[in-house]
């Protein structure tokens, strides 16, 4: 019996020890990711932390909202929630299933621009931790621009420039991007370019107080350099859908390609061999660049959590270096908020982040307050216009005057504008 005695203590105690341990649950859209939280992210955490165990418990992108509303309806959603930018968001916090996070330490890391895409309307109250962004520019072939001996564009009198020599030669389409799905033309075109000549967040608040709109000034000129991509598209670009776009340019059939930070890794899988690089958002009257820092992922605390501590922990530990460095290299292309020291080890990636201490920041004109309104939505809206521009058959002007006119029939700081 004596002999039982002390391993049975043991036991015991690790018993007891085990019992200590706090779980956390994660509720994510990013399923594609579980093998990265899995096997890098979580780890991590826990060899600082080993009192708190993480399980990440993603659900199908399309499915998370619902899924999500029905969990926290029944009491059942994990510990901490993966919050998706803007409106749908400040819902679950306006419905008293997120907390103020205003106080957990880290959110200093944070600046304002940051925090918008997660907080209430008078900015008071920021109820998720800003995780990542993706950042838009353009990207371009390397071994093409070399053949070619065409430089790096720096304003949009160059890229038209480089846009025509990569046409007369007839060998590569100039700028890869179709207009059927139309949201291309606005995501990857409109609020590509348009930062810089409505002069980023000067522009974007000019459009929520009333003082700015889409038919004059910055957002007008927008539409205008837009329409100039139009002779430098595909043969038969309003038939090209986004896939056939990604499938052109990392075919090596392309020269450059408007997109976003998100591609980086997409094409390292459609293409392993493609050498290509990205170049920031082209100067317009001589404007300061400005980026589309776009924020794209968040996480809260459930208020009915009964791991508040831990939860807050792990959330703290989201706003630090340590997490940016590994989320940074796991993910090439969406970038940590915080503003702490990292480095990322992807040289697209590198060039992307390059331009946060060269230019002004933003985020897309439409995603804060202005798309509330189901019909017309001002996002749906810039989709639309955008495309018939490209397509020719709105004039800059057109457009600017449509989107100005459905906004200002239910916002009512632009009524009457």
């Amino acid at each position: 019996m004596k002999r039982l005695w002390l391993p049975l203590s043991l036991m015991l105690l690790g018993t007891l020890a085990g019992a200590q341990k706090t779980t956390l649950t994660i509720e994510s859209w990013r399923n594609d990711d579980l093998k990265i939280w899995r096997d890098q992210i979580i780890p991590a955490f826990e060899k600082a932390h080993p009192n708190i165990h993480v399980v990440f418990s993603p659900s199908a992108p399309p499915e998370y909202n619902a899924a999500l509303d029905a969990k926290l309806k029944a009491g059942t959603a994990g510990d901490l929630i993966t919050c998706r930018p803007f409106d749908k968001s400040l819902e679950l916090y306006n419905a008293k299933h997120l907390v103020s996070l205003n106080n957990l330490p880290g959110m200093n890391n944070f600046d304002s621009v940051a925090k918008d895409a997660w907080s209430t309307d008078d900015g008071e109250t920021t109820f998720c931790v800003p995780m990542a962004s993706v950042i838009h520019g353009f990207m371009y072939n390397k071994a093409i621009f070399k053949e070619l001996r065409i430089a790096i564009p720096k304003s949009e009198a160059q890229f038209l420039a480089a846009a025509d020599k990569i046409k007369k030669g007839g060998k590569y389409e100039a700028v890869v991007m179709g207009s059927k799905d139309q949201w291309e033309a606005a995501t990857m075109g409109y609020q590509n370019i348009g930062p810089t000549i409505w002069d980023g967040e000067k522009g974007r608040k000019g459009l929520l107080s009333g003082s700015a709109q889409y038919n004059r000034g910055g957002f007008l000129k927008a539409f205008q350099s837009l329409a100039k991509w139009k002779n430098y598209l595909p043969r038969g670009y309003q038939a090209l859908a986004y896939p056939d776009a990604q499938n052109m340019f990392t075919q090596g059939r392309g020269a450059t390609y408007p997109t976003g930070s998100w591609e980086i890794g997409v094409f390292r899988q459609m293409n392993p061999k493609l050498d290509f690089s990205a170049f920031a958002p082209y100067t317009i009257e001589g404007k300061k660049c400005v980026i589309s820092d776009h924020p794209d992922i968040g996480i809260g605390l459930n208020a009915a959590s009964k791991n508040q501590a831990a939860a807050r922990t792990f959330l703290t530990w989201v706003s630090s270096d340590a997490f940016a460095q590994l989320y940074a290299n796991a993910l090439p292309g969406f970038f940590p908020l915080a503003n702490v020291k990292y480095t990322v080890k992807d040289p697209v990636a590198q060039e992307f982040l390059k331009w946060r201490s060269q230019c002004g920041k933003t985020f897309r004109s439409s995603y804060q307050i202005l798309s509330r309104n189901a019909n017309p939505n001002n996002e749906n809206d810039l989709w639309n216009v955008s495309a018939q521009v490209l397509n020719g058959s709105m004039t800059p002007q057109q457009a600017g005057d449509f989107v100005q006119k459905n906004l200002g029939t239910w916002y009512a700081p632009q009524k009457g504008k």
